[in-house]
């Protein structure tokens, strides 16, 4: 049965710089580099894959790889890290964000948590959000009717014409 998240893994553009990100603004400790130099199936390769701790023990997990790869600023809704603070912490990182030029937006009351948002060196949007008092109701699908809601979402979608 599945525990918990251990590591989210995504690729960088440089190690140096998302560890000055992840490490040096979000304040994630750097806890273990690997240097892989062969793939499992026996490929030669020069890849660097970095962890990031969280206060639970999960990480942010990070590979620089030659290989090409797409680097976009991604949007919200197409991929974002969220990653829970106290409700202080929004203030104070704001603007610590903002004094050190990094794009940030915020801040964002969705109901049930409140967000800002940074953009990271490799275009991926980071959350920081805070809980509000409502949360844990919110986020019980015996209160909130979750599985309703999406299947009401997906018999509104099969009606809809063919794009």
């Amino acid at each position: 049965m599945i525990r918990k998240l251990h590591h989210n893994a995504y690729r960088c553009r440089d190690s140096e710089q998302t560890r000055a990100f992840y490490e040096g603004f979000l304040g994630l400790p750097l806890a273990g580099t690997l240097q892989i130099e062969e793939t499992k199936t026996g490929r030669s390769t020069q890849v660097l894959h970095t962890f990031y701790r969280l206060d639970d023990g999960s990480f942010l997990a990070f590979f620089e790889a030659p290989e090409p790869f797409e680097f976009k600023a991604q949007q919200d809704y197409d991929l974002h890290i969220a990653l829970e603070v106290e409700r202080a912490a929004l203030d104070e990182m704001l603007a610590k964000g903002r004094a050190l030029g990094i794009e940030a937006r915020g801040i964002s009351d969705h109901g049930f948590i409140e967000s800002i948002y940074f953009r990271d060196p490799n275009g991926y949007v980071i959350e920081l959000c805070a809980k509000r008092a409502n949360h844990d109701a919110a986020m019980d699908p015996k209160l909130n009717g979750a599985r309703e809601k999406l299947d009401r979402w997906t018999r509104a979608k099969d009606h809809e014409p063919q794009r």
